[in-house]
């Protein structure tokens, strides 16, 4: 069965297109400890280790604890607790594959860096890294951050920069590439909006197909940034 962590803002729209993928959807609840833009945002509140195991901030809410259990997923609670200032509010916001993990490693909370260290660790600038990053397999990112590009200039990486705009995101002046979409499954990419709406879509769509992976639309218009879509499998 999969399942897609999403924020508790998500349109009806968007979950009628999600069922029809056959995803499940956890509702990540409202956090007051962050600002209002991104207080539902997953990649905010938890970062998936694996489809066994999650980290998520030690006062998200009950609700969704309970739902992780009764999926006998493991969970483990981040050491520090998020707030509404930079760059406190980015402890999980990470760049999590199979063999690299990026970040800005001076803010990642501790105990997630103690589950990646096995992993290629690469320091960036840009805290929103999640935010700021589409990943589209382990070997390809679509990034809106220049840092987040000269981070992985001697990896071997594919990379397609966007500039920041164009996605929407109520209470800021524009949403980040990766907090609009998330992968359902290694050939599907799903988009909270059409890339047909977005002046770099055409970009993205031919980067997509070079890796073979489909665009799918979970909403007509603009996209709109709801703190990427995050799919587990159990």
């Amino acid at each position: 069965m999969k399942y897609a962590f999403v924020d508790y803002r998500i349109s009806d729209e968007e979950l009628i297109s999600l069922e029809k993928l056959e995803i499940s959807p956890i509702i990540v609840p409202k956090c007051c400890d962050v600002y209002d833009a991104i207080n539902g945002h997953p990649d905010i509140q938890l970062n998936i280790l694996d489809s066994k195991q999650i980290i998520v901030h030690k006062n998200i809410s009950p609700k969704i604890i309970d739902k992780l259990k009764n999926l006998n997923i493991k969970i483990i609670y981040s050491e520090n607790i998020l707030t509404s200032k930079y760059p406190w509010d980015i402890m999980l916001n990470a760049v999590n594959l199979d063999n690299l993990f990026l970040h800005n490693l001076k803010y990642t909370d501790k105990n997630l860096l103690k589950l990646v260290n096995h992993k290629t660790l690469i320091n960036t600038k840009q805290g929103y890294t999640k935010c700021s990053t589409a990943i589209v397999s382990n070997n390809a990112l679509i990034t809106s951050d220049k840092s987040i590009v000269n981070s992985l200039k001697n990896y071997s990486m594919d990379l397609l920069y966007v500039p920041y705009g164009d996605i929407v995101l109520p209470g800021l002046d524009h949403g980040f590439i990766g907090g609009c979409c998330g992968l359902v499954s290694p050939n599907k990419m799903a988009f909270f909006g059409d890339l047909n709406c977005y002046t770099q879509g055409t970009k993205v769509i031919k980067f997509l197909e070079k890796h073979n992976v489909e665009p799918v639309y979970l909403r007509k218009g603009k996209l709109i940034d709801r703190g990427s879509l995050m799919c587990i499998d159990i």
